[in-house]
């Protein structure tokens, strides 16, 4: 991969970043904002608890996807991004275009998500 593709992606990388953290604070006030109130009925109380534990929830996942963009980006500085982290074969730019935090090819990713799959 070249300067000017890796430059590219460091632009996407951190777009999405930026993106996320903002997204994530607007998660973490609204979900102080939904506090129960006194008057509240039972069934108030549960909507708010579920609204609350939902916006908190996709904070979490956020700061999953976060970690990755980190680590993405620490490749590029590391010359390893491209690169699958499992195999070392190239990851293809198809794939970097469409998730540019993935660590893996798409036959790793098969293999890690097979291996993490609950048996039915």
């Amino acid at each position: 991969m070249d300067k000017k593709e890796k430059e590219k992606f460091k632009k996407i990388l951190l777009k999405k970043k930026e993106a996320i953290i903002s997204k994530i604070a607007e998660f973490d006030t609204e979900s102080k904002e939904i506090e129960p109130e006194i008057a509240q009925d039972l069934a108030d109380r549960a909507d708010n608890t579920y609204t609350k534990e939902f916006l908190l929830s996709l904070s979490t996942q956020e700061r999953k996807q976060l970690r990755l963009i980190d680590q993405a980006l620490a490749r590029i500085e590391e010359c390893t991004y491209g690169k699958c982290e499992m195999c070392g074969e190239k990851i293809s730019k198809k794939r970097l275009e469409a998730i540019p935090w993935t660590p893996y090819c798409v036959r790793c990713q098969e293999e890690a998500e097979e291996r993490i799959k609950p048996e039915s």
